[in-house]
């Protein structure tokens, strides 16, 4: 049986490049995010409902991100009915990797890990972290939102400091450095448990 490692953090935190330290380690990763670019993709399971649902956030046959933001900043309701639609395809696909995946180690790398109860699938749970400024400034740095949208996205989001206060291990993503070497530790740190189990 695997050691299920959980990873999560909030948005601008630097999860997706730590995912990318934990697999370049040799873990395979199971990504939510990726999941469900695929499932809104030309042809994915969920641009076929979310066509049914609501045809506006739909283009070139995909699902458009930034038009389900525009459509979920003036309906937050509409976000709770997206997410019960799309949870168990994303579920489904965490299950078959689980299932097909043999490794001491696995890594699940959920943004909305406590919020979705995923925690309660995890053996282990790394969240990343910076200081809120620096979040904020990587966040709008990208060009691809507006202060009110990050600000929805938090505040459906739990709080830093609460996801710190129920983690296993907590990683600095203030420089790359910091974070290659938080990796390097945990990852240390399971195969002793591993050896001693």
């Amino acid at each position: 049986m695997s050691y299920r490692l959980g990873l999560t953090g909030s948005i601008g935190m630097g999860k997706s490049t730590t995912a990318q330290f934990f697999a370049a380690q040799g873990i395979p990763v199971w990504d939510a995010d990726a999941t469900v670019h695929a499932l809104y993709a030309k042809g994915g399971q969920a641009t076929e409902i979310l066509a049914k649902l609501c045809p506006e956030v739909i283009e070139d046959e995909a699902v458009s991100r930034p038009l389900l933001r525009a459509k979920i900043a003036v309906d937050p309701a509409f976000l709770d009915l997206v997410q019960a639609k799309i949870h168990p395809l994303v579920a489904a696909s965490r299950i078959a990797f689980l299932a097909q995946t043999v490794a001491p180690i696995v890594l699940l790398d959920i943004p909305l890990l406590f919020e979705t109860g995923s925690d309660s699938l995890c053996d282990g749970i790394a969240v990343v972290s910076v200081p809120a400024e620096i979040q904020r400034k990587r966040v709008l740095a990208r060009g691809q939102m507006t202060e009110p949208e990050l600000e929805l996205i938090l505040s459906r989001q739990l709080p830093d400091a609460e996801k710190r206060a129920r983690a296993t291990w907590v990683i600095d993503t203030t420089t790359l450095d910091s974070a290659a070497h938080a990796v390097k530790q945990i990852l240390q740190d399971i195969r002793q448990r591993q050896t001693h189990a």
